[in-house]
């Protein structure tokens, strides 16, 4: 083979492989180009995204929010969620001095951090002071503040309870969270729209989404309330005289015979007008019973002077 041949197959290699470079990379490029992935528009970082629908026309076409999970969303179980208890307890005490006693809860609630919520104090049918206290403490001085409920006096009754919320808290989190996140939508739709109808529209919607998210705001808010400070409620009574609720009381018969004798006087004075008419008729008839014979005995006497 002779030199010429040989400059003339180097060459034609050449272009060959020119070729097929140009081939490929426009090869490349168009895939590239084709591809679902690469035409999108990464998320923003606000964890928000843009897509096309029918629906709120924000001049340049019809926009609405896509949902896009923020970074690390979904990695619930990274971190331990903590138990939410509710403590509550009902506890009957006899004690000799209710209103003492009241005071003494009042102290006991301040010196574990809480407060009294409530107090009521009245005499029963046997004229005795009963009660019923309802204190507010924090839940780490629940146990401790029971114990001093029970110094208090003698325990008649106990009951504790601690509800376990953890469940319904987290759930209402987590309807917190996408309600906000629905909230931000809709407001970045609002700055978006240029049509008064979708204007109206879009505010319609966040108004309900407002509502939604103040209703569970609100029940967070007594959910914690309950979960941080516990409930101890504290009914008094006295203790039963000697002898039991049988003692004689002088006074109260003497009550009791003024009331039967005004009772008797009244169903005297119901007796006498309820036989009103009666007597009213017995009398006209006596009356004219009394008459006639006055008459027949005038009569009679008239006769008797004629013979």
């Amino acid at each position: 083979m002779n030199h010429k041949a040989i400059a003339i197959l180097v060459v034609f290699i050449a272009l060959a492989a020119a070729a097929g470079y140009t081939v490929f990379s426009s090869g490349t490029f168009m895939n590239a180009q084709s591809s679902p992935g690469a035409a999108g528009v990464s998320p923003p970082s606000t964890g928000y995204g843009l897509v096309e629908r029918n629906g709120v026309s924000t001049g340049g076409g019809a926009l609405a929010i896509a949902p896009v999970p923020s970074p690390g969303s979904s990695d619930t179980g990274s971190s331990e969620i903590d138990t939410k208890i509710i403590s509550t307890a009902d506890v009957t005490l006899e004690v000799k001095n209710v209103t003492g006693t009241v005071d003494a809860l009042k102290a006991l609630a301040i010196a574990q951090g809480g407060y009294l919520s409530s107090s009521n104090i009245q005499n029963n049918e046997y004229n005795q002071l009963t009660g019923t206290v309802i204190i507010r403490i924090p839940q780490a001085g629940f146990d401790n503040a029971i114990a001093g409920v029970k110094a208090l006096g003698t325990v008649k009754s106990i009951s504790t309870s601690r509800q376990d919320v953890t469940e319904e808290y987290v759930d209402l989190q987590a309807q917190k969270t996408s309600y906000t996140n629905q909230l931000a939508q809709y407001n970045v739709i609002m700055k978006q729209s240029t049509k008064v109808e979708d204007i109206i529209t879009v505010q319609e919607q966040i108004d309900q989404v407002q509502t939604q998210l103040d209703r569970l705001n609100g029940r967070l808010n007594y959910l914690n309330n309950q979960i941080d400070i516990s409930t101890i409620t504290v009914y008094l009574q006295e203790p039963e005289p000697v002898g039991g609720q049988a003692g004689h009381d002088f006074v109260a018969t003497i009550n009791e015979g003024i009331a039967g004798f005004l009772g008797m006087i009244d169903v005297l004075i119901i007796g006498v007008l309820t036989l009103l008419p009666l007597i009213i008729l017995g009398g006209i008839g006596y009356g004219v019973y009394r008459w006639h014979k006055g008459k027949k005995a005038v009569a009679s006497g008239i006769l008797e002077e004629k013979k």
